[in-house]
């Protein structure tokens, strides 16, 4: 009796045994390797007379796979597909210098604000003006985000907030109070139904299109308290996750987060230099930050741990502008130091190996976006 008990329990630690072996390996297959994020720009352009300048938005990515770069009084379009460079001939009698610039949806019209409180519209397929609004009295447009390829949303530096629909004569549908200073940063969330707003005055407000009062803010966040709030982005993972920088060089600079379904903050990271922007890497559960002084960086922050993956080093002054490639894998970076560098922060899972100094790297040659 008691060798069958013995020879039975014998087989059910073989049984788990061979169970343990069989969970151990499935979880190898499925594992992925440590993934490399390589510390050097995989390509560096130059940036001439790029502006340094907090209020402005100089940079956005469509998705048509146009980059467009504001150069003071000029708006140039590179494609990454071949390499080739075009400059949109936008005049403009009072020569004011170009203040944001903003892909619609589609990719195929580009919003370009100017210090004159006008917002011109540019078809790029066809090369030309198809609109100018005008979105305040003499104030300089810093900021823009589209709700839809119709709906354009614009922040000026006397803190009104604008909804401007292209399909209609009078295109002012919506207008936003909230902010007491400039309007530095606008983000729809990927809905389409809460915008989040940052201002000099320091606050971040949360505004909600289905709301009884729409005009009205739903959530006032007020926990940056040196500086003013440009960098903004919208959690593509997890609904109602919000992420905001700002700060300075005095030791307040720093990332929160917000649930913007009941207005809590959830998590705060110290960041020891201004935060300039912010974005969500379309591929992984991270975030990538730019910076100011002190360090001038990116750094690649993995989420909810918020443990550094990757800091990358580069420019010479703050890295104010950043936009993201369609498929996410790349993220491009204009600084006033004139150099616009670009990273792959999405690379194919490879084991690291340290760059060799003995070949050239590739795409290290500069060019010029003129």
């Amino acid at each position: 009796m008691m060798t069958g008990e013995f020879l039975s329990s014998k087989t059910s630690l073989q049984s788990l045994l061979i169970q343990f072996l069989h969970f151990h390996l499935l979880s190898l297959k499925l594992k992925k390797p440590a993934r490399y994020v390589s510390q050097n720009p995989v390509r560096t352009l130059d940036a001439p007379d790029i502006l340094d300048d907090w209020r402005f938005n100089l940079l956005d990515w469509g998705s048509s796979n146009l980059l467009a770069l504001a150069l003071n009084c000029n708006v140039h379009l590179w494609d990454s597909s071949n390499n080739s460079a075009h400059e949109l001939e936008i005049s403009d009698e009072e020569n004011q210098p170009i203040s944001s610039v903003s892909w619609n949806p589609d990719g195929r019209h580009l919003a370009v604000g100017m210090g004159n409180s006008q917002v011109i519209i540019w078809d790029v397929a066809a090369d030309c003006l198809t609109r100018t609004l005008k979105v305040g009295d003499g104030v300089l447009v810093g900021s823009m985000d589209w709700n839809s390829n119709e709906i354009l949303t614009t922040g000026g530096f006397d803190g009104k907030i604008i909804n401007n629909d292209l399909r209609a004569r009078s295109h002012t549908v919506e207008t936003y109070r909230g902010h007491r200073q400039e309007v530095c940063g606008l983000k729809w969330s990927a809905s389409g139904r809460q915008l989040a707003s940052g201002g000099n005055d320091k606050l971040v407000f949360v505004w909600d299109r289905a709301a009884a009062s729409p005009r009205k803010w739903v959530h006032k966040l007020d926990h940056h308290n040196t500086a003013a709030v440009r960098a903004l982005a919208w959690c593509p993972f997890q609904a109602n996750l919000l992420a905001s920088g700002g700060g300075d060089a005095d030791g307040g600079s720093c990332i929160n987060f917000w649930d913007t379904h009941t207005g809590s903050h959830s998590n705060l990271v110290y960041t020891d230099s201004e935060v300039c922007s912010l974005m969500w890497n379309k591929n992984e559960h991270e975030l990538l930050s730019s910076h100011g002084s002190p360090q001038n960086q990116l750094i690649l922050w993995t989420y909810p741990s918020m443990l550094k993956r990757a800091e990358l080093n580069a420019h010479q002054s703050r890295v104010l502008y950043t936009a993201q490639s369609p498929n996410g894998c790349t993220v491009a970076c204009a600084s006033g130091d004139e150099m616009l560098t670009f990273w792959n922060v999405s690379e194919t899972f490879k084991v690291a190996k340290p760059a060799s100094q003995a070949h050239a790297k590739p795409f290290s040659q500069w060019s010029c976006v003129r």
